[in-house]
């Protein structure tokens, strides 16, 4: 006879989840928007209605399609997002900026040649261009920018191919753009991709130049947790113990597991990597998959299955 909890079990309907998701993982997980605490969402909100006002008032204006686009990106609507950048290239097509915004929120929702595309345009709309600073939507502690418009384009075009396993190219667009990289923070961002790349392709010499230039005494102002990996990789601090002290600061925990995933499989140390893989892929999945070393532990799950 069945036991009477194995019966009311077997009657138990498991409620389907009805959210339309953001993007499927690399690994065949649907994504959906993380939520967002109640204060933070009410400001995050009130800045996008601004942006909105903005543009309405002037719909010709590529600047006030940005943030419309930026703004609703950070809300974690990536294709709303990458629809409003879409539209502004329908007007603006000789506008860098959209494309680099759209490749960025393409990588996102992990459409990686849309996102190469994309940022490849915006490279060669601004090859002959000068540089300029590109503002935060989120500032940093000191609310001075640190990154610029060629400098992203670069930045996230090699990803989109470091994302893609097409490592030499990755390595092509990290060269550019540790060019253009003019303070710390860039430098350190910059170096700790372009560092892996190097590794993953076996240029260990190469590597180690793109390490040398790293010192303890930089004056990094966001981009931390690159920079201790940074140091990490030159010997300073053991890995096991990094790794450790970044479990509870959230997307720092997704860039440095990350950092310590990748130095344990270029070292040939697989099975220790894919524990450290698994373990950040499932524990982050809800709140940081949009994280850039979130979305590469996925590839490099999905390459070593």
């Amino acid at each position: 006879m069945l036991h009477i909890s194995l019966l009311l079990a077997a009657l138990v309907v498991t409620p389907q989840d009805t959210r339309t998701p953001e993007a499927t993982s690399l690994l065949g997980k649907p994504l959906f928007a993380p939520a967002i605490p109640a204060e933070r969402l009410a400001a995050m909100e009130k800045d996008l209605g601004a942006a909105k006002a903005a543009f309405d008032k002037d719909p010709s204006s590529a600047d006030a399609a940005i943030w419309v686009g930026r703004r609703t990106a950070y809300l974690g609507r990536h294709r709303d997002a990458i629809r409003i950048f879409s539209t502004a290239i329908g007007k603006h097509p000789s506008d860098a900026r959209l494309y680099r915004h759209r490749g960025h929120r393409y990588i996102s929702i992990r459409e990686f040649d849309q996102a190469v595309a994309d940022l490849s345009k915006a490279a060669a709309l601004v090859a002959e261009r000068s540089d300029e600073v590109e503002p935060d939507g989120q500032p940093n502690a000191k609310n001075i920018p640190t990154s610029t418009l060629k400098t992203n384009i670069y930045y996230h075009l090699g990803l989109a191919h470091y994302l893609k396993g097409d490592f030499a190219q990755a390595a092509d667009a990290y060269r550019l753009c540790m060019a253009h990289s003019k303070n710390a923070d860039m430098q350190v961002a910059t170096a700790h991709w372009q560092y892996m790349t190097l590794r993953r392709m076996g240029r260990d010499a190469e590597a180690a130049a793109v390490l040398a230039p790293i010192t303890a005494e930089m004056t990094v102002i966001e981009n931390d947790a690159y920079h201790r990996l940074l140091l990490m990789y030159k010997g300073a601090t053991a890995a096991g113990a990094l790794l450790e002290a970044s479990r509870s600061e959230a997307l720092n925990a997704v860039t440095i597991g990350y950092g310590v995933a990748n130095w344990h499989l270029y070292h040939g140390r697989t099975e220790d990597a894919r524990a450290i893989l698994v373990n950040l892929v499932d524990k982050y999945a809800d709140t940081q998959w949009a994280g850039f070393g979130y979305i590469a532990a996925e590839a490099d799950l999905a390459r070593l299955r």
